[in-house]
């Protein structure tokens, strides 16, 4: 057996002992977890002015570009951003809403795009599932109408549409969402929110600066992220 065989059988035998519970089943982990303290803050406080505006801060640290609007106004306000962008070929979700495909631009759904298919476009429009205003997290949980992981990896520019009920102020907010079950009329919008078996969070710009501490953009996805906020009228 090699060494490096050997390591990592040595390391999946620890994963397995640490894992095993002698003489407990699931029940009793279940009610040793639920007794650990949880002393972290687990909802907001600010008012929805202020968490709008605090992810707004945070998206706008990380060089991403925000605009928001309200519901009416949102197909004329992506029709901009794509005529400002410069851009002409883009790829988007095989569902995403008929009136955000803005004419005069080659669209390309992804009823299967293949990965070179994906690469040459210019660019992806996107919804979200959630957003966290604490740390200016953008969460996508890869259905209809947020697309495949690698839709908003491959294009250099992001437009991504988020809805103002979407954001919550601190994570443990999101993952309270997410343990929401769906019922038998549930849409497409409440299923966004079950807990996914995917999730990629997007806090602006791919970027690092792992190499001399010189930031380089575009390393891990998209240069260029576009949010626009809607927020709801009324």
């Amino acid at each position: 057996m090699s060494a490096i065989v050997q390591s990592r059988k040595m390391i999946l035998d620890r994963v397995r002992a640490a894992i095993q519970h002698p003489g407990k089943d699931l029940a009793d982990a279940a009610v040793e977890y639920s007794a650990l303290p949880h002393n972290y803050t687990r909802r907001g406080s600010l008012s929805t002015a202020a968490r709008l505006q605090l992810l707004i801060d945070r998206l706008r640290e990380y060089d991403a570009e925000v605009l928001e609007c309200n519901a009416g106004e949102l197909p004329a306000v992506i029709a901009a951003q794509l005529a400002a962008s410069g851009r002409h070929t883009f790829v988007a979700p095989a569902r995403l809403p008929a009136d955000w495909l803005a004419p005069g631009y080659e669209w390309r759904l992804d009823h299967g795009l293949n990965t070179a298919e994906i690469e040459e476009a210019e660019g992806v429009v996107t919804a979200a599932s959630c957003a966290v205003a604490d740390s200016g997290t953008i969460v996508i949980h890869h259905t209809a109408a947020e697309g495949r992981r690698v839709l908003t990896l491959l294009p250099d520019w992001h437009l991504c549409i988020l809805r103002a009920s979407q954001v919550v102020e601190v994570l443990p907010e999101y993952f309270d969402r997410c343990r929401q079950q769906p019922n038998s009329h549930s849409s497409e919008e409440d299923l966004s929110m079950v807990t996914p078996a995917l999730a990629t969070y997007i806090s602006g710009p791919s970027a690092t600066a792992d190499i001399e501490m010189t930031r380089i953009k575009g390393v891990h996805g998209p240069r260029f992220l576009h949010v626009i906020l809607v927020r709801e009228q009324g």
